[in-house]
């Protein structure tokens, strides 16, 4: 279902792709989007992005920011009443696409249909569908093998694979990535043992940083990290009992990470530009907020550090 919604959404896309200067290829038979690597792009186009990696389960939109707080004059404000299939289900980046000639990131639907992660196991978030989408984080179009090896892991022929790609130092890749804020919470809960079906509703803002030079993705992927550690403010309303937002309310915010702090661009070279090394916890956003609907309790926990936002945005 979340496949066959979102490849709806990736057709109608197709019918104009030169309004949000997209190109349309063909790699391995799959039909691609590019919208930041030979074009472009566009802020249309990184909305659309977003969108494809929520499985179309939410709205997605450019609100103005206040510059003198998050060193940034646009945000990027995601709301979605499906938090749990639209943000863990299809959002989350959990599958690196690695051959020997390409790596991405994978995020959208088609994590569902391949179904090997452990978050989605645990969650149950998996479902059978006969085309994948999927949205891939890289500064190059995927190569044959790339796509062979997505129609192996999903079980489907590459012509029923549609990918939509972007860098994060392009405008688009720029808008995907910091319209994660909902997700990186409700991630950060999961591994803190919180129920996440428990939540019914959820919106989340982040500052939209200034893309970073093209080809340094060191610093794309700084930015937009800062944008949400430091700056990103996410809204739940939950359904379950207080003693269980107790628990874990203080420790969502990513001030409860030890390497919280710095620009991301630091922390990640002290790392050897490995993810999987950085502490996990790190990776959430600045503030927190519940609004639980059983007792009509709230907490709010974080704070939005604007100098290191500065320090990120406008060196």
């Amino acid at each position: 279902m979340q496949n066959r919604k979102t490849i709806a959404l990736f057709k109608r896309a197709l019918t104009s792709p030169a309004e949000p200067n997209l190109q349309v290829r063909s790699i391995g038979e799959s039909t691609i989007l590019d919208a930041g690597i030979d074009t472009r792009g566009s802020l249309e186009a990184g909305i659309l992005l977003a969108r494809l990696c929520l499985a179309d389960s939410a709205t997605v939109r450019l609100t103005p920011a206040n510059p003198d707080l998050l060193a940034s004059d646009n945000s990027v404000y995601v709301r979605t009443d499906h938090p749990l299939v639209a943000c863990l289900g299809a959002q989350y980046a959990g599958w690196p696409v690695q051959t020997d000639d390409f790596f991405a990131m994978g995020s959208g639907p088609m994590r569902m249909r391949r179904g090997k992660e452990e978050v989605l196991e645990q969650l149950q978030l998996i479902e059978a569908a006969s085309q994948v989408a999927g949205v891939l984080e890289s500064d190059k179009l995927p190569t044959p093998a790339a796509i062979e090896l997505i129609a192996a892991e999903c079980g489907v022929p590459s012509d029923s694979i549609h990918l939509a790609i972007a860098p994060s130092t392009s405008i688009a890749g720029s808008v995907q990535v910091v319209a994660r804020s909902i997700e990186t919470a409700m991630h950060k809960l999961h591994e803190l043992k919180f129920d996440v079906r428990r939540i019914v509703s959820a919106t989340g803002v982040a500052p939209l940083p200034p893309p970073a030079e093209p080809g340094n993705t060191v610093a794309g992927i700084g930015r937009t990290n800062d944008a949400v550690l430091y700056g990103a403010r996410v809204t739940l309303w939950v359904d379950c009992d207080d003693k269980q937002i107790d628990a874990v309310a203080e420790n969502v915010p990513s001030r409860s990470s030890a390497d919280y702090g710095r620009p991301f661009a630091e922390i990640f070279k002290d790392y050897e530009y490995d993810f999987y090394r950085v502490d996990p916890l790190l990776f959430s956003p600045a503030v927190v907020t519940f609004h639980n609907l059983k007792s009509g309790r709230t907490w709010s926990h974080g704070s939005v550090e604007t100098d290191i936002l500065r320090q990120s945005f406008l060196k």
